[in-house]
């Protein structure tokens, strides 16, 4: 799975879920090298009805209608694990496969590499042994590249210099089209997709970097370096995503029973996935509805940096323009609309420009690891919070670059960049079960008829007409119910959305090649003490626990 907007889910035991050339949704019987070799999704749930497409559209309608969306609060969650999160689905879902068809791959590979883990292999790929990504490595074979940024005009002479590590590596090059010279040098490119996940996927390029430089300071031999930093890598991350990520979007009380007494529900010992071991799968729940809360989190305006916020002397930074300044969905140019974005070789600049720079300080509270030096700076309007987790999303999320969803160069209907349409499309076409049949399913009481109607400060669906509020009442789509069950959770996924996800991420590192699930003595190193291990650590050990490396531009 390449693109988030798949349109063909192949499903173990059912066949391949997709749309036929009429729109339809249809199952078929997979062809033999499919069944081998793509992406391995599950059904947890029971299978569900469909919706027509004016409900859908009128349900879309209603979340990104254009009316203010509270932030997240008490306490507020840090806006960079909005993209931490869309970097985690990319681990997720990243087939180490995908580009082995026509190498000798053992079947035993090819099953663990379309299983769903968490062992970075987007960062990683199959190493710098592969001879496809070994490009993404330095001549050490070791180490992973990093990229220089472009000169820019505006505002200062403090950002007409490139900086070396602030942007990923790309192809560069004076041939080509302009497409193929901002490629990252990177196993997936999805995580080129917007500038916030990029800049995240460049912190862990610089923490594996990092972590290979201790080792090496300690004597640990040349040929084992690339093995045991990957290793420490992985770990910490698993550490900090149990600890630090999942208790932000999930109730902790729900985590801390999945993490201590393990899976009830998913692929649990003793019913029948106890031998499988590094072979998950992933289900079609997590993937179509529970794990696309993180789209709920989206802000429409970042305080980005000095240069662009809402008191500096750029604006404030649109989501938009996070889109804008990466290379998969944007093409790095000051001014750019839509039109150009869809355009892969419009625009003249590369590489990403100097004053577009993360400040991580806006993206991260470093004030829990006991940073106070770097607070963001609250006279260029401080940092930036999530958005709660409920049933609105921000209006720029009506009108999705078409290179987001792998449509660039071709023409795309307007109601196909609504991603809320396209999240309830997408699970009309898998026949996803009802936020009702999951309550069932997994013996929880439902959301009352009231609660589902009319939430708790989120869309209203007025507009709906009675026969479609009928149909949303009576089978309500998974993706809006988690939403709504949110609104009454302090925007936390509750009982139903909150033990797909841990159960689908203890699964995940469970049968990740490297796991802290099936070590449970090991302990962090590189965070305070021996039991805490958060993403600001991640970021102060990856940049040198340095402001002018986390902050490069200053304020």
């Amino acid at each position: 799975m390449k693109q988030h907007g798949t349109d063909s889910f192949f499903v173990v035991g059912e066949g391949v879920l997709e749309f036929d050339w009429q729109g339809r949704p249809i199952t078929r019987q997979p062809l033999t090298v499919e069944e081998l070799r793509r992406f391995r999704f599950s059904r947890l749930g029971p299978v569900g009805a469909p919706i027509d497409e004016p409900t859908r559209a009128a349900l879309a309608a209603a979340i990104t209608a254009r009316v203010p969306q509270p932030d997240s609060a008490e306490p507020p969650i840090p806006a960079g694990f909005t993209y931490l999160g869309q970097f985690v689905d990319h681990d997720l879902t990243m087939d180490r496969t995908s580009a082995q068809l026509g190498e000798d791959v053992t079947v035993d590979e090819l099953m663990q590499g379309r299983s769903p883990a968490l062992d970075l292999d987007s960062v990683y790929g199959r190493g710098p042994a592969d001879p496809n990504d070994r490009i993404c490595y330095t001549e050490d074979g070791v180490t992973l590249k990093v990229g220089t940024t472009s000169p820019a005009d505006f505002p200062d002479d403090r950002v007409k210099v490139e900086l070396t590590g602030f942007d990923l590596p790309r192809f560069g090059g004076a041939g080509g089209t302009a497409a193929d010279r901002r490629r990252p040098l990177i196993p997936d490119n999805r995580n080129d997709e917007n500038l916030a996940v990029a800049q995240t996927h460049l912190a862990f390029i610089r923490f594996h970097n990092r972590v290979v430089e201790e080792l090496a300071l300690k004597g640990l031999a040349r040929r084992r370096l690339f093995s045991a930093a990957r290793e420490l890598v992985v770990r910490h991350y698993q550490w900090m995503l149990v600890h630090d990520f999942l208790p932000r979007i999930v109730d902790p009380a729900i985590v801390a029973d999945v993490f201590r007494q393990g899976r009830r529900f998913f692929e649990a010992p003793g019913d029948g996935y106890a031998g499988r071991g590094l072979r998950p799968t992933m289900p079609i729940e997590f993937s179509v509805a529970a794990y696309r809360i993180g789209h709920s989190m989206i802000r429409d305006t970042y305080q980005w940096n000095r240069v662009f916020n809402s008191t500096g002397p750029g604006e404030i930074a649109s989501l938009l323009q996070l889109f804008t300044f990466s290379g998969t969905s944007g093409n790095f140019q000051a001014g750019s609309q839509i039109p150009d974005l869809d355009n892969p070789n419009s625009g003249t600049v590369d590489t990403l420009p100097t004053n577009w720079i993360a400040d991580f300080r806006r993206l991260f509270d470093f004030t829990e690891a006991n940073r106070p030096d770097l607070a963001a700076p609250a006279e260029t309007g401080g940092g930036n919070v999530t958005k709660r987790v409920d049933t609105l999303l921000v209006d720029p999320l009506v009108n999705l670059p078409a290179g987001t969803f792998g449509g660039r160069g071709s023409t795309v209907p307007n109601i196909h960049r609504n991603l809320a349409f396209r999240n309830l499309t997408r699970a009309h076409m898998v026949r996803l079960a009802s936020g009702q049949q999951m309550a069932e399913f997994l013996g929880v009481e439902p959301l009352s008829a009231d609660q589902i109607l009319h939430g708790n400060q989120g869309a209203t669906l007025d507009a709906l007409t009675d026969e479609q509020r009928a149909t949303v009442l009576a089978a309500t789509p998974l993706w809006f119910y988690l939403l709504r069950e949110a609104e009454f959770g302090n925007g936390l996924l509750g009982p139903v959305g909150g033990r797909i996800v841990a159960e689908v991420f203890h699964r995940a590192i469970e049968g990740s090649r490297t796991s802290i699930v099936r070590d449970p003595a090991w302990r962090p190193k590189y965070g305070p003490d021996a039991n805490t291990f958060r993403m600001t650590d991640l970021l102060l050990f990856a940049f040198e626990g340095k402001a002018d490396l986390l902050n490069p531009l200053g304020d």
